[in-house]
């Protein structure tokens, strides 16, 4: 794939640029909306809050978190992608690979309909273990056999698990349908209505993830010459891959427990990296993290203006960019082959 960014330098100016680039989706997430909010507005929510101005309640309650809260998924779903694209060697995969998404989903449905669960805290921490269930049964059972992990059985597994949990949750809601009401909007993938409180339980996971990724990222390099290159050169590319999974189950895990299955950001944001940063992990990481939260934050300010004055859940906007984006990657694919 091209680099358009060949030196250090270079890409060091493209950070900078994409951090600006993120700060003006932030104020743009804050100020655009049905209610449209000043300048003033924005910067008085954060500097001298006015609890009688009915714009800066807005921005303190509602449109802050949402941005917050897209800019944290983004960065956490696409640095998740990087790394299962790097481990399993595929283009196309991301946090649905391997599971994780379908088993929050399944488990959220379980609890509502069958367990009456409705307090958003609880859901959102029921979600937060199916991911997990979801990440850990794909890749015990992408483990079994003589040749341990490799990166397509570990697709397999996700993919099994995928269908089953995905039979499972819908069986569920067609035998309830105000379990299905209850639910619909978080399975399609949202960041609206959710609360600060909300990011605040499970930041501290994401932001120690996004660091053990960076850290994480140097060996990635190394297991990306092939597992034999890898131990001969001293790795222990198992640990690696335990450590890679690790972090994708916790950074998928949190964005779905909060926004529920957002998709395709995984599959699209690393590839974009990939073309600005070339192949060191060191620097597509950060690239993937800051991409990734430019683009949930443009999805979701396109999501409020598509069918005004309803709105679209998130997930459909990132899914409309990622179908026309596995098509074109996958035909390319095939006309390699």
């Amino acid at each position: 794939m091209g680099n358009v960014l060949p030196g250090i330098a270079a890409k060091s100016a493209g950070i900078v640029i994409g951090a600006i680039l993120l700060l003006v989706c932030l104020y743009a997430s804050i100020a655009l909306g049905a209610t449209k909010v000043g300048f003033n507005d924005v910067v008085q929510s954060f500097t001298n809050y006015d609890e009688s101005s009915n714009n800066q309640i807005i921005i303190k309650t509602s449109r802050m978190p949402r941005a917050f809260i897209a800019a944290a998924i983004g960065a956490s779903l696409a640095i998740a992608g990087a790394l299962i694209q790097a481990i399993t060697r595929n283009p196309l995969a991301d946090p649905n690979v391997l599971g994780i998404n379908f088993g929050a989903s399944f488990f959220v449905v379980l609890a509502v309909t069958v367990l009456s669960v409705s307090s958003t805290t609880s859901i959102m921490w029921i979600a937060f273990l199916g991911a997990a269930i979801g990440a850990a049964a794909a890749y015990l059972l992408g483990s079994v056999g003589r040749d341990g992990l490799t990166p397509l059985k570990i697709i397999m597994a996700g993919a099994a698990l995928s269908a089953l949990f995905s039979s499972f949750t819908q069986g569920m809601l067609v035998l309830d349908e105000q379990g299905l009401d209850a639910v619909l909007f978080w399975l399609t993938g949202s960041v609206a209505g959710r609360t600060m409180e909300m990011l605040s339980a499970v930041w501290p996971f994401m932001v120690v993830c996004w660091l053990a990724a960076l850290l994480l990222a140097r060996h990635i390099n190394v297991l990306m010459m092939g597992d034999d290159a890898a131990k001969g050169l001293g790795q222990r590319t198992l640990a690696v891959k335990i450590a890679a999974g690790v972090i994708i189950g916790i950074l998928a895990g949190c964005s779905v427990a909060v926004a529920g299955p957002v998709g395709f950001i995984g599959m699209v944001i690393p590839y974009m990296a990939r073309f600005f940063a070339g192949m060191d992990y060191r620097w597509i990481i950060p690239y993937s993290a800051m991409l990734g939260a430019i683009l949930l934050l443009l999805s979701d300010i396109a999501a409020r203006f598509a069918i005004m004055p309803e709105e679209l859940p998130v997930g459909v906007v990132t899914a409309l960019i990622g179908i026309p984006f596995f098509i074109y990657v996958a035909r390319r694919g095939l006309e390699k082959s």
